[in-house]
């Protein structure tokens, strides 16, 4: 018994502390518990967290790995790895977003705009470039019109009142970075609508007149298109078309 007992690999567990590596330069997140890796890189900033993991005595530190970790004992791997995903995925989220300054060049200011004669205009300035993933969309009372940073609004199917320009930068998940909103006024053009109005009116009392008058009325205008035409012909001098 006390030469088997011998013969069996004895496991004795030894606390290793987690170290959290960054890379200054891109901001990527490594976990390790071999910080001597990276500790000559200038670029990188090596510091311990409170994650400690269990290491037996009879595992190979050559199993190890920066990011999973395989040394480890199963029990204690299971129980560490949601915490060390967990942290990397923090960080990785701060990293990640970017504090974005939207500026709406036009319209810069609460303005009105005639019905339809006048488009809204919206022009945008952003800083930094959008990174890889974000967007920036343009919308009208609650709706996308376009993407980008400038758009031209046509106003003739705009009903006349209250509307929202608003501009939103969005992540790949849907989430706002930014956003900026301006109120707008469209206004019916009255020359144009009563233009407009005077014109259906004839329409509608010619259309009411008997087969007679109409005939009558068609022949008068006719009338006053030749003389018209007679009175806008060149005057000739008559010495010289005798000759």
């Amino acid at each position: 018994m006390a030469m088997i007992t011998a013969i069996l690999p004895i496991s004795i567990a030894n606390a290793t502390p987690i170290y959290k590596v960054v890379d200054e330069q891109t901001g990527h997140v490594t976990f390790t518990d071999r910080p001597q890796s990276y500790e000559q890189q200038t670029d990188k900033q090596v510091s311990q967290t409170d994650v400690v993991t269990n290491v037996t005595a009879n595992n190979n530190a050559n199993n190890r790995s920066d990011t999973n970790f395989k040394g480890t004992s199963a029990t204690s791997s299971q129980a560490v790895a949601p915490l060390v995903l967990q942290q990397a995925a923090s960080n990785s989220t701060k990293f990640s977003q970017i504090n974005y300054q939207l500026t709406m060049l036009e319209p810069s200011e609460a303005r009105a705009y005639r019905r339809p004669a006048q488009s809204i205009d919206v022009k945008l300035e952003l800083r930094p470039a959008l990174q890889d993933g974000d967007s920036v969309g343009i919308y009208l009372d609650g709706n996308e019109v376009a993407q980008g940073l400038s758009v031209s609004i046509a106003t003739v199917d705009i009903l006349p009142g209250t509307h929202s320009i608003q501009a939103i930068i969005k992540n790949k998940a849907g989430r706002t970075l930014s956003q900026i909103e301006r109120t707008v006024y469209v206004i019916q053009n009255t020359v144009i609508l009563q233009n407009k109005k005077k014109v259906a009116m004839q329409m509608l009392a010619y259309e009411r007149l008997p087969w007679r008058k109409k005939m009558l009325l068609k022949l008068r205008q006719k009338d006053s298109y030749l003389q018209k035409v007679e009175s806008s012909q060149p005057v000739t001098n008559d010495a010289f078309t005798k000759r």
